[in-house]
């Protein structure tokens, strides 16, 4: 017998190659000689019996592991798959996975082979053939067999069906289009009750990947899911002995059940919820048992249910007790000798920090996480440290938080300086409880850890101390105070050249800080800045000579110089010869008007949460959102409406009801799940998430009530008692009504109306057919608003406290589901009596057919058989016009991007032109959309295309698209 025939053979070859072949070109020799044997062998007059095929042809497979290339071999390979050995068909399927590529001449070949033996009885051939497909995995073998493994799915025996689960796995993952399961979803459901545990544990796999796309289709998974996981955790580790894992039963089948657990909001049957919180229960009783075994494998099986488990509750964020019980026994994992588990621990608990329900556990470990913070050796571990920090910080501890973290920032890792830096900038201007402590803490950060304070950090102090009064005399003399020592950051020098240039007037009374002081101990900092910094200084010394008379001689001389009049700079060089002239030819009067104050700025949304979020990635959502149980958190600084530029997808800013004047009173505790938006809506990023959970759109779908089903109307919201107010007393939509309707065309977050009385505020979220809408209404007066009733029309809402302090805000919640098409958007109508007289206003909710639209990504291919299949002139939309707003590559995009399509890139032939394509998810069906977007520069004109499978559907996108250009 060869000796490269059998596994024997092949370790003899290799221990032979080892030792005979002392170098790669003496191996090279050797191969080359075995595969010139293997070719004359195959090439001779004498035909091969299966044993030499299949002997020769794992020869070219072992020398193809060993690194070379084999050019020859694949028919003999395809022959194997005929041979009624199996020994024989393992090696030609191992081949054929290996080394066929899926574009090979041969798949027909392959293809047919493989037929024939799903259609055999033989179930390892059939293993073998299923095997052989997944592992090649092509669209051709895909569009071969998808039609027929879930017949085999069903129907075959235990090791059948579980390979058949796995292959159509693989084939859905590679090509979704390709496995429709229609009639098959009951029978793939019923899966989960099957005898074999193996069986199951591949389902399971399946359907977690199938419902993701489908949930409705396969929400009876739920009850089946939950019958099977309790059977698991109630059971003794000697039930399930074949799948026990060190004492645990079934530890990898528990792990999945709870994941595809995670794909749908809670068991609406009492039983079924039930019977899952029980599970819940025994898992955590479980955990505090004492270990049945000292083997690693057996706490690593324990703990992975465990975590998975404890994902669940988070998920749900409806079951107080359990989710107290999670964050204790996350408590006693944060001081555990094991590195991973403390990280974990830290993880899971930054996501239970931001539920209304375990926020106050959570607090309850601020020592140990300090704690963690100083002593913990890997750095990962401290920024996970640093994360709940940040998450579990309130009123009530702010202080002790921010101190902490400014004292590790001294030692902290430069990896993630700048986003403590952040971190602290932004807990600062949020919980603050007066501007002192605001200002010293930004001063002690740019101290501390001065060249990770970006722009946005010095930015937002400045506007801050800009905007209010009382706190400008203190920011000044703590300024001048921080320039007096020897060693200071540039970014320290910007901050109090600006403050000191507006408000040095203020301090200039005490000789310690003089004008001419203030002065010399700016230009002492002068040479060692940049460009910038010194252009800032610049303009600082001008603003002095009309602040302080008694500067202007020094100023000008420092301005006349050579090395200012002639600075190779020519920004520094201008600044020198205007401020220059200026101060020479113009009177007092005409320079006090040129240099006065600076005038408040316009209350924006804050850049540094943005930046932060921007660093943190999209999953960040949840980990920075604590609306859900801080509301009466308001941001320092407030908040308008973000400004047109911010197109893509923008959120409205922080503290969306912010009042203007300063500082506002301070508003009544809000309804349970009002929450201040700071966090939330300073993202300029779509991703951002309201704080519903560590998976944004499962946790977001899983907290949706169902809406009744007997409404008439197509969208619904919140199914609770309705408000007083009937169809019959709602007046009209005011005049502006269309026009603040389409702003939120392309965006979920922003002002949706104000007027000197009243702010009205939008946060609302998508998903699939199911939406969230936030109302928040802000009484910008000092006067009680009483009577006050928000109604939403013929769409039944929970009412909201029926007085409004002045100076308050209260929240509306709405949970919103699609269930067919629809054209016209719900009236909202508000109505309150102030000082008296009864108010009321009709709006149009912000509530379009477009908000249901879910992306969808195609090859240019794809695209165009689509397009053409929507080629009816009833299926397109078409409407050329004039552009209303510069025509910027970019803008155009972000509002595509907000609109709801995917942008598909390379599939127009003009580079110019925005092809999109997406998915209208409702109820009652779903209506899919391709559009193509083609602008002409040179004219100012666009041409919109749209082509969806239902005629007043494409009208309406029609519309409602070419109004944002």
């Amino acid at each position: 017998m060869d000796a490269m025939a059998t596994g024997e053979g092949r370790r003899e070859g290799v221990r032979d190659r080892s030792r005979v072949c002392k170098s790669k070109e003496a191996e090279i020799k050797r191969i080359n000689k075995e595969l010139a044997n293997i070719r004359s062998k195959f090439k001779g007059d004498k035909a091969l019996d299966g044993y030499s095929k299949k002997k020769y042809v794992c020869k070219l497979l072992f020398i193809f592991l060993l690194g070379h290339d084999i050019d020859f071999g694949h028919m003999e390979a395809v022959n194997l798959l005929s041979s009624n050995k199996y020994t024989e068909k393992q090696i030609g399927y191992l081949f054929i996975s290996v080394l066929v590529n899926s574009n090979s001449e041969l798949i027909r070949l392959i293809n047919n082979a493989i037929k024939n033996d799903l259609a055999s009885r033989n179930p390892t051939f059939m293993c073998l053939a299923l095997h052989c497909i997944a592992n090649v995995g092509s669209r051709e073998m895909g569009e071969a067999f998808a039609a027929d493994i879930p017949r085999i799915l069903v129907a075959g025996m235990d090791s059948v069906k579980q390979s058949a689960a796995l292959c159509l796995l693989r084939l859905y993952k590679a090509s979704p289009d390709l496995v429709p399961m229609g009639e098959w979803t009951a029978r793939v459901v019923h899966l989960l009750n099957d005898q074999h545990m193996g069986v199951v544990t591949a389902a399971v796999s399946l359907i977690t990947c199938l419902c993701k796309k489908n949930p409705d289709d396969f929400k009876t998974c739920v009850s089946l899911a939950v019958s099977r996981l309790s059977r698991i955790v109630s059971s003794a580790s000697t039930d399930l002995q074949d799948y026990t894992y060190y004492f645990v039963p079934a530890p990898w089948l528990s792990v999945k059940l709870l994941r595809l657990l995670q794909c749908y909001p809670p068991p609406e049957d009492a039983a079924v919820k039930g019977r899952l919180v029980e599970c819940l229960e025994t898992v955590l009783n479980k955990a505090q048992e004492p270990p049945k075994s000292k083997k690693v494998q057996h706490s690593n099986a324990k703990n992975a249910i465990l975590f998975e488990t404890i994902s669940l509750i988070i998920h749900y964020d409806s079951e107080p007790n359990l989710l107290v019980r999670a964050c204790n026994q996350l408590g006693q994992f944060l001081q555990h000798r094991e590195t991973n588990l403390r990280y974990l621990a830290l993880e899971s608990m930054c996501t239970l920090a931001s539920s209304e329900f375990s926020h106050e556990a959570v607090k309850t470990h601020i020592d140990t996480v300090i704690n963690a913070l100083k002593t913990e050796r890997d750095v990962s571990v401290r920024q996970r440290a640093a994360d709940l920090l940040y998450a579990m910080c309130d009123r009530s501890n702010a202080k002790q938080i921010v101190s902490e973290m400014l004292r590790y920032l001294e030692t902290a890792d430069y990896a993630i300086r700048e986003e403590i830096v952040l971190k602290v900038a932004i807990l600062a201007e949020k919980y603050a409880v007066d501007y002192s402590w605001y200002v010293d803490t930004i001063l002690n950060l740019i101290r501390i850890a001065g060249d990770y304070v970006s722009e946005e950090v010095w930015y937002r102090v400045l506007q801050i101390v800009t905007n209010r009064d009382d706190v400008q005399g203190y920011a000044a003399k703590t300024v001048f105070e921080a320039l007096q020592a020897p060693a200071c950051h540039e970014n320290m020098v910007k901050v109090g050249g600006y403050i000191l240039g507006e408000f040095g007037n203020l301090i200039a009374g005490d000789p310690r800080s003089s004008p001419p002081v203030q002065f010399s101990l700016l230009h002492s900092k002068f040479h060692l800045c940049s460009v910038a910094t010194r252009a800032l200084l610049l303009s600082t010394y001008i603003k002095f000579i009309n602040l302080f008379p008694e500067t202007k001689a020094t100023i000008q001389g420092v301005l006349r110089a050579g090395s200012q009049l002639r600075n190779a700079d020519v920004e520094l060089q201008q600044r020198a010869v205007e401020y220059l002239t200026l101060s020479s030819v113009a009177s007092t009067d005409v320079l006090a008007t040129v240099l006065e104050e600076m005038p408040p700025f316009p209350e924006r949304e804050s850049s540094i949460l943005a930046k932060l979020k921007r660093k943190k990635g999209p999953g960040a959502g949840s980990a920075l959102d604590d609306s859900r149980r801080d509301p009466s958190s308001h941001d320092i600084n407030g908040g308008v409406e973000p400004t047109p530029s911010t197109v893509s997808t923008p959120s409205p800013s922080a503290d969306l009801l912010g009042l203007r004047a300063a500082p506002p009173p301070a508003a009544p505790p809000a309804p349970s799940g009002a929450g201040n938006l700071l966090v939330d809506v300073f993202s300029d990023s779509p991703a951002a998430q309201p704080g519903l959970g560590p998976s944004p759109e499962e946790a977001f779908l899983s907290e949706l009530e169902p809406p009744a089903p007997e409404s008439p109307m197509a969208l619904l919201a919140d199914p609770a008692p309705a408000a007083d107010a009937g169809p019959e007393d709602i007046g009209p939509p005011i005049p502006e009504a269309d026009e603040l309707l389409n702003k939120f065309v392309c965006r979920n977050n922003g002002v949706l109306f104000e007027n000197q009385l009243l702010q009205i505020g939008v946060k609302s979220e998508f998903r699939q057919n199911l939406g969230r809408m936030y109302l928040f209404y802000g009484n910008k007066t000092s006067v009680q608003f009483q009577n006050f009733s928000p109604t939403v029309l013929a769409v039944q809402t929970k009412r909201v406290a029926s007085q409004v302090d002045g100076g308050a805000q209260v929240q509306q919640v709405l949970n919103i589901e699609c269930l067919r098409d629809f054209l016209t958007p719900p009236l909202l109508s508000v109505r309150f009596r102030y000082g008296g007289t009864p108010q009321s206003l009709t709006l149009k909710l912000p509530v379009t057919i477009n908000k249901f639209f879910q992306p969808t990504e195609m090859a240019a291919q794809d695209f165009f058989q689509r397009w053409k299949q929507l080629s009816l002139p009833q299926q397109e939309a078409q409407k050329i016009f004039k552009a209303n707003h510069p025509m910027d590559a970019e803008v155009t995009k972000a509002k595509l991007l907000g609109f709801g399509s995917a942008l598909l890139d390379n599939v127009d032939p003009n580079p110019e032109n925005f092809v999109g394509a997406g998915i209208i998810q409702t109820k009652a069906l779903q209506v899919g959309c391709l559009l193509r977007l083609e602008p002409n520069a040179q004219a100012q004109m666009y041409r919109l295309t749209l082509r969806t499978s239902k005629e007043p559907v494409s009208r309406h996108l029609c519309e409602l698209l070419a109004q944002q250009f």
